[in-house]
């Protein structure tokens, strides 16, 4: 009954604030304009370049049922230590290399076709949804913070507090929903190279409209977050948009912009939590469960950001 009158309230409040938001946009069309083309090239620059090609190119492996031959080196490692498939090695492998939310794709794929169960997917996805070093060492680290080696240390802090975040999970379980996925994966034909490119296509695009809307959302909110310290602002920005957080605490003192990002960088923000539930839809996560792996990664990078730079 409690959890019955919270959600309604929720669901009225968050009604109310997307009214005032459509109200401001009406207002305000220049503005906003702005804000969604800031999100869009922010996208287009630093996310589609290296999400797309990795979305076609892993979806074409899991298409080919080819995962188990090349996950035997690490798979009965993470087999092991996590308890899930000897595929989330290399799903965990894409996840790094790709950055979000290829990971999270992949796991998604991976349940589609019957080859791991709902409770592996949760697993997977404590430590299978991450950055890449394009976006880590290259646009953070070196443009960014202006030091390639800073950008080294946030991307290993980023790869082990992954590894770490994947322990503390390990144990979930969750209800099956019964031979659902294993039926549609017995019947389902493999998809065509056209097919496949579409659909990660549409992923994409979908993730370039969540950076945009979240863009909007933050200049929607700046009268508010104008009002905070400014050390602490560039963290309530990321945690609401990744890549506009990261951009603003490279003004803070160096060793405060490291454990800022490192911290971003692993918890992802909200727009990129969104991205990434947008992939795991039928998996029927909670976002709460989610949002709480992510946090904690974030907990555990940043921790690890400051031993590093502190020795």
């Amino acid at each position: 009954m409690l959890c019955e009158v919270i959600l309604k309230n929720f669901k009225f409040l968050l009604t109310f604030l997307l009214v005032c938001l459509a109200i401001l946009i009406a207002t305000s069309p220049e503005r906003f304009i702005n804000s969604a083309l800031n999100g869009l090239s922010a996208f287009a620059i630093n996310v589609l370049p290296c999400t797309l090609p990795f979305m076609i190119i892993t979806s074409l492996i899991i298409d080919l049922g080819a995962l188990e031959k090349i996950c035997k080196p690490l798979g009965k490692v993470f087999q092991k230590f996590y308890g899930t498939s000897s595929s989330s090695s290399y799903v965990f492998l894409m996840s790094i290399m790709a950055g979000y939310p290829v990971g999270s794709k992949m796991t998604a794929d991976l349940y589609e076709k019957g080859e791991i169960s709902r409770s592996q997917a949760f697993k997977m996805s404590a430590f299978c949804s991450n950055s890449g070093p394009m976006f880590i060492i290259g646009t953070v680290g070196t443009i960014l913070l202006g030091n390639a080696t800073i950008g080294a240390v946030l991307f290993f802090s980023h790869i082990l507090s992954a590894l770490i975040n994947g322990l503390i999970y390990k144990n979930i379980k969750v209800k099956e929903i019964e031979n659902l996925n294993k039926q549609s994966a017995s019947k389902k034909t493999s998809s065509s190279f056209g097919e496949i490119v579409s659909s990660s296509v549409i992923a994409a695009l979908n993730v370039g409209a969540i950076i945009c809307l979240f863009f909007i959302i933050i200049d929607a909110l700046n009268p508010i977050l104008s009002l905070l310290p400014a050390n602490i602002k560039p963290l309530f920005e990321g945690m609401i948009e990744l890549t506009r957080g990261c951009i603003d605490s490279a003004n803070l003192p160096p060793n405060l912009a490291c454990i800022i990002c490192s911290f971003l960088i692993s918890f992802g923000g909200f727009s990129t939590i969104m991205q990434s539930k947008a992939m795991l839809k039928k998996l029927k996560m909670p976002t709460w469960l989610f949002s709480v792996q992510k946090f904690s990664q974030g907990l555990i990078s940043a921790f690890l950001t400051f031993v590093l730079i502190s020795i």
